[in-house]
């Protein structure tokens, strides 16, 4: 039960990381999958787990790496 706990608030994290990113960068959800094909609903929610080749995929697109993503949570 803990574990799902922590999933959960790590998904959160990270959902609304990417949302900062995409605010940060003007860009509306539509605008990120036009240009990416990556739905960002379901992740900026945490309702849907993202795999880790798809937040390489959008880190890629706002050029952090992964370890610069995940600093600051």
């Amino acid at each position: 039960m803990m574990a799902h706990l922590r999933n959960d608030i790590l998904l959160k994290k990270v959902g609304k990381k990417i949302k900062r990113l995409r605010e940060e960068h003007n860009l509306t959800q539509e605008e990120f999958y036009n240009d990416t094909g990556i739905h960002l609903g379901r992740i900026e929610t945490a309702s849907h787990n993202i795999s880790l080749s798809t937040l390489d995929s959008i880190c890629k697109y706002f050029s952090v790496t992964i370890s610069q993503f995940f600093e600051d949570i």
